[in-house]
Protein backbone atom coordinates (compact mmCIF):
# COMPACT_ATOMS: atom_id res chain seq x y z
CA UNK A 1 0.00 0.00 0.00
CA UNK A 2 1.63 3.40 -1.08
CA UNK A 3 0.94 6.41 1.07
CA UNK A 4 0.70 10.05 -0.64
CA UNK A 5 2.90 12.39 -0.61
CA UNK A 6 0.43 14.60 0.56
CA UNK A 7 -0.33 12.50 3.48
CA UNK A 8 3.31 12.09 4.40
CA UNK A 9 3.23 15.89 4.64
CA UNK A 10 0.87 16.43 7.23
CA UNK A 11 2.09 13.88 9.40
CA UNK A 12 5.78 15.82 8.69
CA UNK A 13 3.76 19.25 10.10
CA UNK A 14 2.10 17.38 12.69
CA UNK A 15 5.26 15.75 14.24
CA UNK A 16 7.31 18.81 14.10
CA UNK A 17 5.01 21.18 15.58
CA UNK A 18 4.16 18.22 19.09
CA UNK A 19 6.23 20.14 21.35
CA UNK A 20 8.33 17.89 24.23
CA UNK A 21 5.48 16.90 26.34
CA UNK A 22 5.19 14.42 29.68
CA UNK A 23 5.29 10.98 29.07
CA UNK A 24 8.37 10.97 27.61
CA UNK A 25 11.88 10.02 28.78
CA UNK A 26 15.61 9.94 26.80
CA UNK A 27 18.10 7.26 26.53
CA UNK A 28 21.50 7.64 25.03
CA UNK A 29 22.16 5.31 21.55
CA UNK A 30 25.58 3.84 20.32
CA UNK A 31 26.18 7.46 18.97
CA UNK A 32 26.07 8.92 21.94
CA UNK A 33 22.69 11.08 21.10
CA UNK A 34 20.19 11.21 23.28
CA UNK A 35 17.10 10.21 21.86
CA UNK A 36 13.40 11.21 23.17
CA UNK A 37 11.46 8.25 23.90
CA UNK A 38 8.07 7.40 25.20
CA UNK A 39 8.03 6.69 28.91
CA UNK A 40 6.31 3.41 28.00
CA UNK A 41 7.55 1.54 24.82
CA UNK A 42 4.98 -1.10 23.73
CA UNK A 43 5.98 -1.54 20.42
CA UNK A 44 8.48 -1.91 17.96
CA UNK A 45 10.74 -2.51 14.77
CA UNK A 46 14.24 -3.64 14.30
CA UNK A 47 16.30 -2.08 11.44
CA UNK A 48 19.61 -3.29 9.73
CA UNK A 49 21.26 -7.05 9.99
CA UNK A 50 21.30 -8.80 13.24
CA UNK A 51 18.90 -5.96 15.36
CA UNK A 52 16.06 -8.70 15.77
CA UNK A 53 18.67 -11.06 16.83
CA UNK A 54 19.44 -8.68 19.41
CA UNK A 55 15.70 -8.06 20.58
CA UNK A 56 15.15 -12.02 20.63
CA UNK A 57 17.87 -12.39 23.04
CA UNK A 58 16.34 -9.78 25.09
CA UNK A 59 12.72 -12.20 25.09
CA UNK A 60 11.15 -8.86 23.44
CA UNK A 61 10.77 -10.09 20.15
CA UNK A 62 6.40 -9.77 20.55
CA UNK A 63 7.50 -6.11 20.60
CA UNK A 64 7.33 -6.10 17.08
CA UNK A 65 5.18 -4.89 14.19
CA UNK A 66 7.22 -5.77 11.11
CA UNK A 67 9.93 -7.06 10.21
CA UNK A 68 12.61 -6.55 6.84
CA UNK A 69 11.74 -8.65 4.02
CA UNK A 70 14.63 -10.96 4.73
CA UNK A 71 12.54 -12.20 7.70
CA UNK A 72 9.53 -13.47 5.32
CA UNK A 73 11.61 -14.92 2.59
CA UNK A 74 11.66 -18.82 2.33
CA UNK A 75 14.66 -20.42 1.28
CA UNK A 76 16.95 -24.25 1.63
CA UNK A 77 19.13 -22.95 3.91
CA UNK A 78 18.50 -20.72 6.93
CA UNK A 79 21.36 -20.16 9.76
CA UNK A 80 19.51 -18.06 11.65
CA UNK A 81 18.70 -19.33 15.24
CA UNK A 82 16.53 -16.53 15.91
CA UNK A 83 14.37 -16.82 12.89
CA UNK A 84 13.97 -20.65 13.33
CA UNK A 85 12.74 -20.15 16.90
CA UNK A 86 10.24 -17.50 15.66
CA UNK A 87 8.63 -18.73 12.75
CA UNK A 88 5.92 -16.16 13.26
CA UNK A 89 8.32 -13.98 11.69
CA UNK A 90 7.67 -14.89 7.47
CA UNK A 91 4.30 -13.86 8.37
CA UNK A 92 4.22 -10.33 9.76
CA UNK A 93 4.04 -7.17 7.75
CA UNK A 94 7.29 -5.52 6.17
CA UNK A 95 8.39 -2.51 6.59
CA UNK A 96 10.88 -2.27 4.44
CA UNK A 97 14.25 -3.86 2.64
CA UNK A 98 17.03 -5.84 4.73
CA UNK A 99 20.25 -4.07 5.36
CA UNK A 100 18.53 -1.54 6.81
CA UNK A 101 16.93 -0.01 3.38
CA UNK A 102 13.86 1.16 5.12
CA UNK A 103 10.46 2.34 3.53
CA UNK A 104 9.12 5.48 5.08
CA UNK A 105 5.99 5.24 4.06
CA UNK A 106 5.39 1.27 4.89
CA UNK A 107 6.37 2.50 8.27
CA UNK A 108 4.00 5.02 8.72
CA UNK A 109 1.36 2.37 7.30
CA UNK A 110 1.92 0.56 10.00
CA UNK A 111 -0.94 -0.57 12.88
CA UNK A 112 -0.35 -0.05 15.64
CA UNK A 113 2.76 2.27 15.11
CA UNK A 114 6.02 1.43 16.50
CA UNK A 115 6.73 3.47 19.14
CA UNK A 116 10.92 3.33 18.60
CA UNK A 117 12.92 2.01 15.22
CA UNK A 118 16.22 0.16 16.74
CA UNK A 119 18.67 0.47 13.95
CA UNK A 120 22.13 -1.39 13.43
CA UNK A 121 24.57 -0.43 11.10
CA UNK A 122 23.27 2.73 10.25
CA UNK A 123 27.08 4.13 9.46
CA UNK A 124 27.56 1.74 6.72
CA UNK A 125 24.28 0.52 4.94
CA UNK A 126 20.60 1.55 4.74
CA UNK A 127 18.45 4.11 5.70
CA UNK A 128 19.62 7.23 6.99
CA UNK A 129 18.36 7.25 10.89
CA UNK A 130 18.19 11.13 10.98
CA UNK A 131 16.13 11.46 7.46
CA UNK A 132 14.43 8.28 8.80
CA UNK A 133 12.94 9.96 11.81
CA UNK A 134 12.03 13.48 9.97
CA UNK A 135 10.24 11.16 7.27
CA UNK A 136 8.43 9.12 10.20
CA UNK A 137 8.47 11.05 13.33
CA UNK A 138 9.43 8.08 15.26
CA UNK A 139 12.63 8.06 17.62
CA UNK A 140 15.34 6.30 15.94
CA UNK A 141 17.49 4.47 18.10
CA UNK A 142 21.27 3.75 16.26
CA UNK A 143 22.88 0.81 17.85
CA UNK A 144 26.25 -0.84 17.42
CA UNK A 145 26.23 -4.41 16.78
CA UNK A 146 30.01 -5.31 17.96
CA UNK A 147 30.86 -8.36 17.76
CA UNK A 148 32.71 -10.96 20.29
CA UNK A 149 36.34 -9.84 20.03
CA UNK A 150 37.37 -6.39 20.37
CA UNK A 151 33.95 -4.83 20.08
CA UNK A 152 32.55 -7.02 22.74
CA UNK A 153 31.58 -4.03 25.02
CA UNK A 154 30.08 -2.36 21.83
CA UNK A 155 27.79 -5.17 21.66
CA UNK A 156 26.62 -5.56 25.56
CA UNK A 157 26.44 -1.23 25.56
CA UNK A 158 23.89 -2.34 22.45
CA UNK A 159 21.91 -4.62 24.78
CA UNK A 160 21.52 -2.70 27.55
CA UNK A 161 20.12 0.83 25.78
CA UNK A 162 17.83 -1.57 23.73
CA UNK A 163 17.04 -3.39 27.08
CA UNK A 164 16.72 0.71 28.18
CA UNK A 165 14.15 1.20 25.60
CA UNK A 166 11.81 -2.34 25.60
CA UNK A 167 12.01 -2.33 29.49
CA UNK A 168 14.20 -5.58 29.78
CA UNK A 169 17.19 -4.86 31.75
CA UNK A 170 17.48 -7.84 34.01
CA UNK A 171 17.49 -9.91 30.68
CA UNK A 172 20.25 -7.96 29.28
CA UNK A 173 22.79 -8.71 32.02
CA UNK A 174 21.80 -12.18 32.33
CA UNK A 175 22.62 -12.64 28.41
CA UNK A 176 25.66 -10.43 29.19
CA UNK A 177 26.33 -12.75 31.67
CA UNK A 178 25.64 -15.84 29.86
CA UNK A 179 27.91 -15.21 26.81
CA UNK A 180 30.83 -13.59 29.38
CA UNK A 181 30.51 -17.49 31.46
CA UNK A 182 30.65 -19.47 28.42
CA UNK A 183 33.93 -17.38 26.95
CA UNK A 184 35.55 -17.59 30.20
CA UNK A 185 34.73 -21.90 30.23
CA UNK A 186 36.29 -21.99 26.84
CA UNK A 187 39.57 -19.92 27.60
CA UNK A 188 40.05 -21.48 31.16
CA UNK A 189 39.70 -25.18 29.66
CA UNK A 190 42.69 -24.13 27.56
CA UNK A 191 44.91 -21.77 29.00
CA UNK A 192 47.69 -23.51 30.22
CA UNK A 193 48.48 -25.18 26.56
CA UNK A 194 51.60 -23.73 25.23
CA UNK A 195 51.88 -21.41 22.29
CA UNK A 196 54.03 -24.18 20.44
CA UNK A 197 51.85 -26.68 21.47
CA UNK A 198 48.70 -25.38 19.65
CA UNK A 199 47.93 -27.06 16.34
CA UNK A 200 47.30 -25.12 13.37
CA UNK A 201 43.98 -24.19 11.96
CA UNK A 202 42.32 -22.45 9.04
CA UNK A 203 38.89 -21.55 8.40
CA UNK A 204 37.60 -21.32 4.91
CA UNK A 205 34.01 -20.23 2.89
CA UNK A 206 33.03 -18.16 5.41
CA UNK A 207 30.30 -15.80 4.51
CA UNK A 208 30.36 -11.50 3.64
CA UNK A 209 27.05 -10.24 2.53
CA UNK A 210 26.67 -13.73 0.83
CA UNK A 211 28.47 -17.29 0.21
CA UNK A 212 31.63 -17.18 -0.45
CA UNK A 213 34.38 -19.87 -1.54
CA UNK A 214 37.01 -22.07 0.66
CA UNK A 215 39.72 -18.91 0.18
CA UNK A 216 37.02 -16.81 2.15
CA UNK A 217 38.22 -16.72 5.99
CA UNK A 218 37.54 -14.55 9.45
CA UNK A 219 41.44 -13.64 10.35
CA UNK A 220 39.99 -13.00 13.59
CA UNK A 221 37.86 -16.04 13.76
CA UNK A 222 36.48 -15.73 17.38
CA UNK A 223 36.20 -19.81 18.33
CA UNK A 224 40.09 -20.60 17.54
CA UNK A 225 40.64 -16.94 19.88
CA UNK A 226 38.54 -18.75 22.82
CA UNK A 227 40.43 -22.18 22.52
CA UNK A 228 44.12 -22.35 21.94
CA UNK A 229 45.28 -22.38 18.60
CA UNK A 230 47.60 -21.56 16.10
CA UNK A 231 44.90 -19.67 13.63
CA UNK A 232 47.19 -19.16 10.36
CA UNK A 233 44.95 -16.27 9.16
CA UNK A 234 45.19 -14.14 11.73
CA UNK A 235 46.85 -11.24 11.20
CA UNK A 236 47.47 -7.83 13.42
CA UNK A 237 47.84 -4.65 10.95
CA UNK A 238 50.42 -1.56 11.91
CA UNK A 239 47.06 0.10 13.53
CA UNK A 240 46.37 -2.24 15.98
CA UNK A 241 42.77 -2.99 14.33
CA UNK A 242 42.37 -7.11 13.75
CA UNK A 243 41.89 -7.55 10.20
CA UNK A 244 38.59 -8.56 9.46
CA UNK A 245 36.65 -10.87 6.80
CA UNK A 246 39.36 -11.79 4.07
CA UNK A 247 40.39 -13.99 0.93
CA UNK A 248 43.37 -15.69 1.58
CA UNK A 249 45.63 -16.68 -1.60
CA UNK A 250 45.18 -20.18 -2.42
CA UNK A 251 48.88 -20.97 -2.61
CA UNK A 252 49.23 -19.38 0.81
CA UNK A 253 46.48 -21.94 2.24
CA UNK A 254 48.40 -24.89 0.64
CA UNK A 255 52.05 -23.51 1.76
CA UNK A 256 50.35 -23.46 5.63
CA UNK A 257 49.61 -27.07 5.09
CA UNK A 258 47.50 -26.39 8.41
CA UNK A 259 46.57 -29.10 10.74
CA UNK A 260 43.21 -28.73 10.72
CA UNK A 261 40.64 -27.48 8.29
CA UNK A 262 37.19 -26.23 8.89
CA UNK A 263 34.85 -25.29 6.41
CA UNK A 264 31.81 -22.91 7.35
CA UNK A 265 28.46 -24.28 6.27
CA UNK A 266 27.32 -21.50 4.77
CA UNK A 267 29.70 -21.87 1.50
CA UNK A 268 27.15 -24.90 0.83
CA UNK A 269 24.60 -21.80 -0.65
CA UNK A 270 26.69 -22.07 -4.07
CA UNK A 271 25.55 -25.40 -4.68
CA UNK A 272 27.32 -28.36 -5.65
CA UNK A 273 29.26 -26.95 -8.10
CA UNK A 274 31.13 -24.59 -6.91
CA UNK A 275 31.64 -23.13 -3.38
CA UNK A 276 33.92 -24.30 -0.65
CA UNK A 277 33.10 -28.03 -0.12
CA UNK A 278 33.15 -28.66 -4.25
CA UNK A 279 37.00 -26.64 -4.28
CA UNK A 280 38.13 -28.81 -1.70
CA UNK A 281 36.83 -31.96 -3.33
CA UNK A 282 37.89 -31.26 -6.90
CA UNK A 283 41.06 -29.12 -6.70
CA UNK A 284 44.05 -30.45 -7.08
CA UNK A 285 45.71 -27.85 -5.24
CA UNK A 286 43.73 -28.29 -2.03
CA UNK A 287 44.17 -32.69 -2.51
CA UNK A 288 47.63 -31.96 -1.53
CA UNK A 289 47.08 -30.57 2.09
CA UNK A 290 47.77 -32.99 5.08
CA UNK A 291 44.71 -32.01 6.29
CA UNK A 292 42.59 -32.92 3.30
CA UNK A 293 44.52 -36.34 2.42
CA UNK A 294 43.79 -37.16 6.47
CA UNK A 295 40.43 -36.85 7.01
CA UNK A 296 40.43 -33.75 9.19
CA UNK A 297 38.10 -31.36 7.58
CA UNK A 298 35.50 -30.38 9.76
CA UNK A 299 31.86 -28.54 9.05
CA UNK A 300 31.12 -25.40 11.21
CA UNK A 301 27.78 -23.79 11.91
CA UNK A 302 27.93 -20.57 9.46
CA UNK A 303 29.55 -17.57 11.38
CA UNK A 304 27.95 -14.88 9.46
CA UNK A 305 24.41 -15.21 8.44
CA UNK A 306 22.54 -11.60 8.68
CA UNK A 307 25.67 -10.18 10.24
CA UNK A 308 27.74 -12.74 12.95
CA UNK A 309 25.53 -15.38 14.70
CA UNK A 310 26.49 -14.97 18.13
CA UNK A 311 25.05 -18.19 19.61
CA UNK A 312 26.39 -20.51 16.74
CA UNK A 313 30.12 -18.75 16.98
CA UNK A 314 30.13 -20.15 20.86
CA UNK A 315 28.55 -23.34 20.11
CA UNK A 316 31.41 -23.10 17.52
CA UNK A 317 34.45 -22.78 19.90
CA UNK A 318 32.81 -25.21 22.03
CA UNK A 319 33.05 -28.18 19.12
CA UNK A 320 36.37 -26.94 17.73
CA UNK A 321 37.85 -27.20 21.41
CA UNK A 322 36.27 -30.82 21.92
CA UNK A 323 37.77 -31.84 18.24
CA UNK A 324 41.76 -30.19 19.36
CA UNK A 325 41.22 -31.16 23.15
CA UNK A 326 38.99 -34.36 23.98
CA UNK A 327 40.90 -34.63 27.50
CA UNK A 328 39.79 -31.10 27.76
CA UNK A 329 36.21 -30.82 27.04
CA UNK A 330 35.50 -34.86 27.85
CA UNK A 331 32.38 -33.59 29.34
CA UNK A 332 31.17 -31.33 26.14
CA UNK A 333 29.00 -32.99 23.59
CA UNK A 334 28.94 -30.46 20.93
CA UNK A 335 25.51 -30.80 19.89
CA UNK A 336 23.99 -30.71 22.92
CA UNK A 337 26.12 -27.68 24.13
CA UNK A 338 24.77 -25.89 20.96
CA UNK A 339 21.00 -25.92 21.63
CA UNK A 340 22.01 -25.47 25.21
CA UNK A 341 23.32 -21.75 23.98
CA UNK A 342 20.08 -21.68 21.66
CA UNK A 343 17.60 -22.53 24.12
CA UNK A 344 19.05 -20.07 26.20
CA UNK A 345 19.79 -16.95 23.52
CA UNK A 346 16.65 -17.41 21.26
CA UNK A 347 14.07 -19.41 23.05
CA UNK A 348 14.03 -22.98 21.38
CA UNK A 349 17.06 -25.73 20.32
CA UNK A 350 17.67 -25.81 16.83
CA UNK A 351 20.71 -27.16 16.07
CA UNK A 352 19.13 -30.27 15.18
CA UNK A 353 17.11 -28.06 12.39
CA UNK A 354 20.28 -26.31 11.53
CA UNK A 355 22.61 -29.25 10.92
CA UNK A 356 19.60 -30.94 8.75
CA UNK A 357 19.45 -27.89 6.11
CA UNK A 358 23.22 -28.38 5.83
CA UNK A 359 23.30 -31.83 4.55
CA UNK A 360 24.28 -33.12 8.45
CA UNK A 361 27.40 -32.09 8.12
CA UNK A 362 27.85 -29.95 10.77
CA UNK A 363 30.56 -30.66 14.10
CA UNK A 364 31.17 -34.12 11.68
CA UNK A 365 34.35 -34.63 9.39
CA UNK A 366 33.85 -33.58 5.78
CA UNK A 367 33.54 -36.57 3.50
CA UNK A 368 35.63 -35.62 0.39
CA UNK A 369 35.60 -38.95 -1.86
Amino acid sequence: MRVPNSFLACLLILFSAVPAVAGQRTVADSSGKAVAIPETVRNVICSGSGCLRLLTYLQAQDMIVAVDDIETRRKQFDARPYALANPQFKKMPIFGQFRGFDNPELILSLEPQPDVILKTYSSSMGYDPVELNEKTGIPVMVLNYGDLGKLRPDLYRSLRIMAEVVGKEDRAEAVIEFIEGQIKDLVARTADVPDDGCPSVFVGGVAFKGPHGYQSTEPAYPPFKFVKTNNLAYDVRLSGKELRHSDVAKEMIVQWNPDYLFLDLSTLQLGNEAGGLFELKTDPSYQTLTAVQGGKVYGLLPYNWYTQNYGSILANAFYVGKLLYPDRFADVDPAAKADEIFTFLVGKPVFKDMDAMFQGLAYKPIPLN
